[in-house]
């Protein structure tokens, strides 16, 4: 079974997870193209990296929206990684990154990541982070759960924004 990047669930309102995810290292690339090509595009290289250092492939690739043409792609590293004893990257375009521990509200839902479902989802998100008061930090970040080969409906995707906890 693929590690999954580690947090806990704080509490759970019907199709969302309020959680506190630990700290962790991303390997990330920036890639330039739409929601699914730049998945593809920055896939190649981090999948290179693990793979030319021996690290173990982990769930989920997240991607973030940097600007209309420009996607930041990441593989979480195994959750006994430090960044310190960490590979440096041959590949220039990838960097690894500490994330410090941190809220975020998740919506879970199966089936392809075409731009519609995002932004359905998103709205979704965004709809339930402001009823419950919420204040958002960053940008959405979607992640992905499985291999592109597995049969749509049988697929795990989220979209996540990370949250202050102002009101717990």
């Amino acid at each position: 079974m693929t590690e999954q990047q580690k947090f806990d669930v704080v509490e759970r309102i019907k199709k969302f997870e309020i959680r506190h995810y630990h700290p962790c290292v991303l390997a990330e690339v920036l890639v330039q193209g739409q929601l699914d090509s730049a998945a593809s595009l920055g896939f190649r290289p981090l999948v290179t990296y693990i793979s030319q250092n021996g690290i173990s492939m982990t769930a989920p690739v997240l991607q973030e929206k940097v600007s209309d043409q420009s996607w930041l792609v990441s593989f979480v590293m195994p959750a006994n990684a430090k960044l310190e004893d960490l590979p440096l990257p041959q590949n220039t375009q990838v960097t690894l990154k500490k994330v410090p521990a941190h809220y975020a509200v998740a919506l879970i839902f199966s089936g392809g990541m075409s731009k519609e479902k995002i932004l359905e989802k998103e709205s979704q998100l965004r709809e339930f982070i402001n009823e419950n008061k919420f204040q958002t930090v960053g940008t959405l970040k979607i992640a992905r759960y499985d291999p592109p080969w597995k049969p749509g409906f049988l697929r795990q995707n989220e979209v996540i924004f990370e949250v202050e906890m102002l009101n717990l």
